[in-house]
């Protein structure tokens, strides 16, 4: 049987992979990545980048490409067989890293490399990488003894473990669900475009009517448009009681146990390193230096916004009783009546608005975006191998017609794909000889799917996820540096990770890029000059809300992990209230279990890192504010953050780059300016 995952093919197989190829596979790709690094060890003790760090980081590289396929289709296109595959190789997979990390010969290695000669005449993205190397042994536990390198090995393989049976239960929970409308008139208020989607779902279901479900788009339209109280109620109880002891559902996919269990072994792991708690852990590879530097940074910003948010609540609650006689609003009717509200005050509905952005407009005025800003061009390819239909593939390439990078797309909602937005690293660039490894990305939304003959048509919220999600597979795709270990995002500290997304997402806010990104789907039109101004007018609408929320968030994620107490447990809802009790205007309802759903720390990477898109988003904000003063289509301007930020990759720190670029360090005033917060 030849296996594709052990093909040489450069873009994966995706149709000939089977739950059946993959252990075999991941285990034959981990033991020659063992069999290159003893090899290699023994073979001098006069080591060298090119006898050592070279070889090792192709094996990697191998097993990188080869899981990487895996690890995109669980969450694409889930099954139970490839479920099961995917979860027999977490185990091997944490054990590999663990092993690696606290091999002290390994890690010997690098200090002789270190500390020779030859370090010096290293470039830049070289002596990073040891650098990073030194420093991620010392977290992996190499200078533990044997019982507490044991017990760190156990922790990491169950912590892996748990994070996939957290989101699976998301999963499954979000599918599980669904409500069947016989009659019209239940579903009244809902936009014409929502109504189609929900006869779509039905009859993909084999039923008569109309169909709501747990996936985001569908969701979304209920709690924003439904008349019917209701059924908003719920829906809404559904949806944040997923995975939970709560809701319809209670206790069947339930993650309060998991959540216990991950943050009782996350604070195990940290103090086996010498850490006082999770959070200090997390801040090792971060810019911010101390957990009290991110409480500050959170607790100004919410200082900042607090008043604001509390207005915003007010007036929804007048706007509430006045209009429409209710006195009692509750979490099911903000989104209803706040739109309800934009609409009278701004004349806006955003079903209006997503006339205008149709994805056969969207995504052709974003290549123009950057091809503006960087001189790229971006061609789609017609054949390629993909693992679902809705799939397209596109390759980059500069104005010197050098290829620097190929990204799949894979842009609606459906059953069996995980929720969210998100870019994801397919391969990676790295310089062998004289040839260059192409990077590669996968971008992944969740937007409503065309129905019949009617194109993908995207809120603006949606446009601006489409940004976000490109810039960071920009910064993936147009890195410049030839070794893998900080190309790309690689070796990027987290914290500043989101700085080229969020920076994208300014140019939604362009009349000039809006120029190129819109067109009515029916007619061509460009987006009204008067539909704009009530765009951007509602722009800051209920920004301080939005702000308090993002900031109950980072800081509820800071906090479970910061004051862990082995003796109390997680207390995690316990610390929920107190967040709340100190920035949040809105209280949702007791059965509400937000923390069950909160997959970004609980199965993602941002574990006592959320707070992480509002430090970047303060880089961002300042980043564009260049651009405001120099244009917004500079291309001087475009081609310093092309060559300081998204070229560099992970061989300087984030702040010296962000200096290089900006002449200066980053201030919160552009971020305030843009959310409409006074400073």
């Amino acid at each position: 049987m030849t296996n594709p995952l052990l093909s040489d093919a450069t873009l994966p197989l995706f149709s000939q992979i089977k739950p059946e190829h993959i252990e075999p596979a991941i285990t034959q790709l981990l033991d020659e990545a063992r069999a290159v690094v003893e090899q290699h060890l023994l073979a001098t003790t006069d080591y060298t980048w090119e006898n050592l760090i070279e070889p090792l980081e192709n094996a990697e590289d191998r097993l990188n490409k080869a899981w990487s396929p895996v690890s995109h289709i669980n969450s694409v296109v889930n099954t139970d067989e490839l479920r099961e595959a995917y979860n027999a190789c977490l185990p091997k997979l944490s054990e590999y890293s663990t092993e690696m990390g606290q091999n002290e010969q390994l890690f010997n290695a690098y200090q002789i490399i270190a500390n020779s000669t030859a370090f010096a005449t290293l470039d830049n993205a070289q002596k990073k990488i040891i650098h990073n190397g030194l420093r991620d042994f010392k977290l992996s536990g190499v200078d533990l003894d044997s019982e507490k390198k044991q017990r760190y090995k156990e922790i990491s393989q169950e912590l892996s473990r748990l994070a996939s049976n957290y989101e699976e239960n998301i999963l499954d929970a979000t599918n599980a669900w669904s409500k069947l409308i016989r009659h019209e008139q239940d579903l009244a208020g809902l936009p014409d475009s929502a109504m189609a989607g929900a006869k779509q779902t039905a009859e993909n279901a084999n039923e008569e009517g109309w169909m709501i479900t747990l996936q985001f788009p569908s969701y979304q339209a209920v709690m924003t448009y439904a008349d019917d109280r209701e059924l908003r109620r719920e829906h809404y109880e559904a949806f944040s009681t997923r995975a939970s002891d709560q809701g319809p559902q209670n206790g069947q996919w339930d993650n309060s146990l998991l959540m216990e269990q991950i943050l009782a072994l996350r604070h195990e792991k940290a103090q086996l390193l010498g850490f006082n708690n999770y959070a200090e852990l997390s801040l090792a590879t971060k810019m911010a230096n101390k957990p009290d530097d991110v409480m500050n940074f959170l607790e100004d910003l919410a200082d900042k916004s607090w008043r604001q948010a509390r207005k915003d609540l007010v007036e929804l609650r007048e706007f509430a009783e006045q209009h429409h006689g209710i006195k009692d609003l509750q979490s099911w009717d903000f989104g209803y009546y706040s739109e309800k509200m934009r609409q009278h005050f701004y004349q806006l509905s955003q079903e209006e608005v997503k006339a205008y952005f149709p994805i056969t407009r969207v995504l052709p005025g974003l290549f123009a975006v950057v091809e503006k800003l960087y001189g790229l061009n971006i061609t789609e390819i017609d054949v390629f191998d993909s693992w679902h239909p809705d799939v397209r593939f596109f390759r980059i390439q500069d104005d010197k017609g050098q290829l620097r990078g190929q990204f799949y797309i894979d842009l609606y909602a459906r059953s069996k794909k995980r929720g969210g937005a998100w870019m994801d690293d397919c391969a990676g660039r790295k310089k062998t000889g004289d040839t260059i490894q192409t990077p590669v990305a996968y971008l992944t939304c969740n937007f409503t799917p065309p129905t019949g003959d009617v194109p993908a048509l995207l809120t603006h919220d949606d446009v601006i996820t489409l940004f976000h999600e490109f810039g960071h597979g920009l910064h993936h795709m147009l890195t410049q540096v030839d070794h893998l270990g900080v190309s790309g995002i690689n070796g990027v500290e987290w914290d500043a990770v989101e700085l080229p997304s969020q920076f994208m997402e300014n140019w939604c806010w362009e009349q000039d890029a809006l120029a190129l990104i819109s067109g009515h789907y029916q007619t061509g039109e460009s987006l009204p000059e008067s539909l704009f101004n009530k765009m951007l007018a509602a722009k800051n609408f209920q920004a301080g809300m939005i702000m308090v929320r993002q900031l109950e968030f980072s800081l509820f994620d800071f906090r479970i992990h910061k004051d862990y107490d082995p003796e109390k447990g997680g207390r995690i809802y316990e610390i929920l209230e107190q967040v709340r009790d100190q920035v949040a205007v809105v209280k949702p309802p007791k059965f509400n279990r937000f923390a069950h759903g909160f997959s970004h720390i609980f199965a993602g990477g941002y574990a006592a890192g959320y707070y992480s898109y509002k430090w970047a988003e303060v880089l961002s904000s300042d980043a564009f504010s260049l651009f405001e003063e120099k244009g917004i289509f500079d291309r001087e301007t475009g081609n310093a953050f092309l060559t300081n930020i998204l070229e560099q990759g992970g061989t300087e720190n984030a702040m010296d780059l962000f200096i290089k670029f900006r002449g200066r360090k980053p201030t919160i005033d552009a971020l305030l300016r843009h959310c409409g917060i006074a400073a």
